[in-house]
């Protein structure tokens, strides 16, 4: 057999039997993967968290916040200062960089001791969603909170809200903070949607390592089972009288047109897919180093903030307080109920503005001075899926090897992430080609919508064509 023939032999077996192993799994994945364009996994966003906080009683606070980083035993500022409400009484949260988590009491400057289950149903009636509060059985890990990011909180007190969408919170029986939320809808809808999408089973999903490289496995062997049927789709099309571009019929010829079809996308939304978990680190972090959070802070020493200076920069109804550093100087930032972030000690926006550019340098001190630019509306790297983007932005580029951007807010002085040139390249390879984030359709979600719904049906004929024709071969040969 001449060499391209054996080659071309060998191609058809291949994807025929990688094919016959893969094709439920792209059913399986077109199918959650239409479901989560409705249906996102479960996570308690900002907005929420200080949706359900209660008002802060300032005047009660007696502890300054470098003593409250003493009892919690940090030397150095930490990753996270927050001052709110527990328990009827205000407590300092303390987020060390290593991750570990501590509450002390802002009235005695002790440490909290472990929180009660009477606590955390307190602390759930205080969401605003709440109607009958009660304790449900409480956890260490479940499907919901199976991801390492929920570790330092462990374990959890469960609190049902008796509302309407049957939502659950999670109250840390550790610090007592709100960790996350879930309702009916996104329980039931995600067995359908994510888990299945992103192979979130809590056995596997609770060993970070086993579970990327299970991914990196089958979505590699699904990337070759569909780029082996491309490649055999086009070496079998025969155009013939009467327009019949295939030798197949029935299920075989559905699914050879329709991998000529949506062949191409198949390949580019399992191989991304496959980039989705950072195969050989090729792609660098999003969030700043703890070298770089430190450098733009300008000091590592506790905050030296005067409590007075929080209470004079207030508002009426403050519901939480962060502290920070830009820049060498201590500054406190104020969430209040129903309106954004105040900064204390207040300044004019323009010299707060040029406060944080000054900051910003430290971040790479070792590269030269960065293009600073204020972005006032989406652009290709900075824009949201789901919900509005926090704007206006300044965006901050450092001509370093890397070519690193910075995000930050122009109010608070918050660095919201960093992107170096990898992650702009992961940005065409995973969003473009997974989510379509690209061009105008970033601007017309219905659009993109409607486009993402017209692939997936070409590629559920793709992968339940392919299904019915390797389960008949199966069937064929009695395997």
């Amino acid at each position: 057999m001449r060499p391209a023939k054996r080659l071309k032999r060998w191609l058809i077996l291949g994807h025929r039997w990688l094919g016959i192993v893969t094709c439920l799994l792209f059913v399986v994945w077109f199918g959650s993967g239409l479901v989560m364009m409705s249906v996102g996994f479960p996570a308690l966003t900002e907005e929420e968290r200080r949706a359900g906080l209660p008002v802060l009683a300032l005047d009660r606070v007696a502890v300054t916040p470098d003593a409250a980083l003493a009892a919690a035993g940090q030397t150095d500022f930490p990753r996270a200062l927050r001052l709110e409400m527990q328990d009827g009484g205000p407590v300092y949260r303390v987020t060390a960089w290593d991750g570990t988590r501590h509450a002390v009491s802002a009235v005695t400057g002790s440490p909290l001791a472990a929180v009660p289950e009477a606590s955390a149903v307190a602390a759930a009636a205080h969401d605003p969603r709440a109607v009958r509060p009660r304790p449900l059985d409480p956890v260490e890990r479940d499907q919901w909170s199976v991801t390492a990011r929920y570790d330092p909180l462990r374990p959890f007190h469960r609190v049902a809200l008796g509302d309407p969408d049957d939502t659950v919170l999670y109250v840390s029986a550790r610090t007592g903070e709100v960790a996350l939320d879930t309702s009916a809808r996104e329980r039931l809808w995600n067995w359908f949607g994510a888990i299945p999408h992103w192979i979130y089973l809590t056995p596997l999903r609770a060993q970070a390592a086993l579970w990327r490289d299970v991914v990196l496995w089958v979505s590699g062997i699904a990337t070759a089972g569909a780029v082996t049927g491309l490649v055999v789709g086009l070496l079998r099309l025969r155009p013939r009288r009467g327009f019949r571009l295939t030798p197949h019929r029935g299920w075989a010829a559905w699914h050879h047109l329709g991998g000529l079809v949506g062949g191409v996308t198949l390949v580019t939304f399992v191989a991304s897919g496959w980039l989705s978990v950072n195969p050989n680190r090729w792609f660098g972090p999003r969030a700043p180093s703890r070298a770089m959070l430190e450098s733009y802070a300008g000091n590592t020493a506790p905050t030296a903030l005067d409590l007075d200076a929080v209470r004079a920069g207030a508002c009426r109804d403050p519901v939480e307080v962060r502290f920070a550093r830009i820049g060498g100087a201590a500054r406190a930032l104020i969430a209040c109920r129903g309106a954004g972030l105040t900064v204390a000690p207040a300044e004019p926006p323009e010299a707060m503005r040029a406060r944080i550019a000054r900051a910003a340098r430290l971040l790479l001190p070792e590269a030269p001075p960065p293009v600073t630019t204020l972005l006032s509306e989406e652009d290709a790297y900075w824009y949201a899926h789901h919900r509005p983007p926090r704007l206006p932005v300044l965006r901050v580029a450092f001509d370093d090897p890397a070519a690193t951007w910075f995000h930050l807010d122009p109010v608070t002085g918050e660095v919201l992430d960093r992107l170096d040139r990898s992650g702009r390249v992961y940005r065409w390879l995973f969003h473009a080609p997974h989510s379509f984030d690209l061009g105008i359709l970033l601007r017309h979600r219905a659009a993109r919508d409607l486009l993402l719904w017209g692939i997936i049906a070409a590629g559920m004929v793709v992968s339940v064509s392919g299904t019915v024709v390797g389960w008949r071969r199966l069937r064929r040969n009695r395997i």
